[in-house]
């Protein structure tokens, strides 16, 4: 298959990666955020000097305090940042990004991923480029990579990938993620690629434009139920008169209620959810007609979130929403939501192996309702499991 790198460049807020030629354009600045449910907007962004000493604001917080692990060079701190192809490990690996965006608030950084995750960095302040790599025969997507990186001097380089390209690269530093399943979360081993300890959590950059985009789309009253039906394969998908089931009992105690279903752009995904929107004749449906920081707007206007796992259940937890990852032949302890308000529940038998069949009703609402309690202490990621 004839494959080639696409290279989206630094534009306006909003513009997608590749609507920009190279070395034109600004990156976009991040906006303040709105929090849900109508509550007052953080105050406007502070001096650039004030920024360097408390760090960037995020919608899920503030990334962990911690010096810097490599010295500036120059006036122009350059950062080239591999990361992932799938939405969910993308995800999980912001917090990385904003730990370094905080530790040199004046880097400009080049982020490679692969097209699904690609807008997830749109709204991401100090982003220089997005280098978008299509897979291709005999892995030439990284000697394209390496091709469109190898003339740019680099302060520093983090590969979540464990590629060679890394090594190829003009770096002043260079950290690479070895690969290979271990266990822990995966949270964990990304921090130690930097030498963090605990793991920062994920976050998530969007924008007030997108935050008017979910006003428009979402009804103003009634708590909104996010429900995320779909998966990236059917093992991890929870039969949809369950998801109906549980809103149903979820709506018992919670009036006015509104279901909010949300998946991924395609006819397979639309298809995973069409019989949760079916019965569910006042849902709202979201199903792939929305950008990914429009999304996870939407989202943070959520008062709960329960999916499969899936990259939507992780942009959830980033954005902050209390969020119920449901779980079956996944592992938990690897791949469990990680947010300041997120839990899971599992299917009964061993763990990553089990059929999420076995996952009933009332074990999914017992969970829910207790993210849905503001006294209750959410059960918490593994993130230091060895």
């Amino acid at each position: 298959m004839n494959m080639e790198l696409k290279v989206g460049e630094a534009g306006r807020s909003g513009n997608p990666a590749g609507s920009v030629a190279d070395g034109e354009g600004e990156p976009p600045r991040p906006r303040p955020w709105r929090q849900p449910f109508g509550s007052a907007r953080l105050p406007p962004r502070p001096p650039r000097s004030l920024r360097a000493r408390e760090g960037l604001q995020t919608r899920a917080g503030v990334a962990t305090a911690a010096p810097s692990c490599f010295p500036e060079c120059g006036p122009l701190f350059r950062i080239l940042f591999i990361t992932s192809t799938r939405l969910g490990d993308a995800v999980l690996s912001t917090g990385l990004l904003q730990h370094l965006l905080r530790t040199h608030p004046d880097a400009r950084v080049t982020v490679a991923c692969g097209p699904v995750a690609a807008p997830l960095f749109e709204r991401m302040p100090g982003r220089d480029r997005t280098l978008v790599m299509e897979k291709r025969r005999f892995d030439l997507h990284w000697l394209a990579l390496w091709r469109r990186c190898v003339l740019r001097r680099w302060d520093l380089v983090v590969d979540l990938r464990g590629s060679a390209v890394s090594f190829l690269l003009p770096a002043r530093r260079r950290v690479v993620m070895r690969g290979g399943r271990r266990p822990g979360h995966r949270t964990r081993h990304l921090a130690a690629v930097l030498g963090l300890v605990p793991p920062p959590q994920p976050v998530v950059w969007f924008s007030d434009a997108d935050c008017d985009r979910a006003d428009a789309l979402l009804p103003p009253n009634g708590p909104l139920i996010g429900l995320g039906p779909t998966a990236n394969w059917s093992g991890k998908v929870w039969p949809a008169d369950r998801f109906v089931a549980l809103f149903e009992r979820i709506a018992a105690i919670m009036p006015g209620a509104v279901p909010v279903v949300f998946a991924g752009p395609g006819e397979a995904e639309r298809a995973m959810a069409r019989p949760v929107l079916d019965a569910l004749p006042g849902a709202v449906d979201l199903c792939g007609r929305l950008s990914l920081p429009q999304v996870a707007a939407c989202l943070s206007r959520c008062a709960l979130f329960v999916g499969n796992d899936s990259g939507l259940m992780h942009l959830s937890a980033a954005a902050g929403t209390p969020t119920l990852g449901l779980f079956g032949p996944s592992r938990s302890s690897e791949y469990a939501p990680a947010g300041p308000r997120a839990a899971f529940v599992e299917a009964p038998g061993e763990p990553g192996i089990a059929p999420i069949a076995g996952l009933s009703v009332e074990d999914a609402l017992r969970a829910a309702t207790a993210l849905l309690e503001p006294s209750a202490t959410p059960r918490p990621v593994p993130v230091g499991a060895s």
